[in-house]
């Protein structure tokens, strides 16, 4: 018996896209680096802010620079994560369905923990029962460290829960939780990605949900 859902944030729950470009062209245009379209941080994102900042800055740079370049994605980011961002169509009934039902909720991403529990925070409230970002570089998924922390807090086996994201990254790292993964093919990445990766099913929407658990 299901008795929680794990979800990845950035393009499963929330769509933060133009928030991340946004961030990511200030700190580029800041320290004189050509700016990145929309689709090309598409792309970028999934392994973390570090890793999205890599991949939009070219790949010569020393890390001084790269350091500096990062701070200034931080500090715009932190300040402007909620300008654009929304919660994709039908997530918050979703939730609420399943709080309804006794399903715990957590959410399990590769942003900065900060962010994590800000956006999580203003966007969801006690929908949720806890939220874990990336406080050390080791912990970006897949690694499962978080996914083992939620499990923790909710008070569930990893046999009782699923992980719900858009991403191979969602994948690998339920896989190396040993849960089941769920994708969502209104994220980040198509179905064809999603389906090579291994993930267990695919929703198109979030009502269909509930009938996977």
């Amino acid at each position: 018996m299901i008795k929680a859902v794990i979800f990845d944030l950035d393009g499963t729950l929330l769509d933060t896209l133009d928030d991340l470009a946004a961030a990511v062209n200030h700190a580029l245009q800041s320290c004189g680096y050509p700016l990145r379209t929309r689709d090309e941080v598409r792309r970028f994102i999934g392994n973390g802010v570090v890793k999205l900042m890599q991949r939009a800055m070219p790949a010569d740079v020393s890390q001084a620079e790269f350091d500096r370049c990062f701070a200034s994605f931080r500090s715009y980011y932190l300040s402007h994560m909620t300008d654009l961002t929304r919660v994709f169509p039908g997530i918050l009934p979703l939730l609420q369905a399943l709080r309804d039902r006794g399903i715990q909720t957590a959410v399990v991403s590769n942003k900065l923990h900060a962010g994590v529990t800000g956006l999580c925070e203003d966007y969801f409230g006690s929908l949720l029962s806890c939220a874990f970002g990336v406080q050390a570089e080791s912990e970006r998924k897949p690694n499962p460290v978080n996914v083992f922390r939620a499990l923790e807090h909710l008070g569930v086996k990893k046999e009782q829960a699923v992980y719900v994201g858009d991403s191979e990254v969602d994948v690998q790292t339920a896989q190396n939780a040993g849960l089941r993964c769920i994708g969502v093919t209104w994220g980040y990445r198509d179905r064809e990605t999603l389906l090579s990766s291994g993930a267990a099913s695919l929703i198109d929407t979030p009502q269909q949900l509930p009938d996977l658990l």
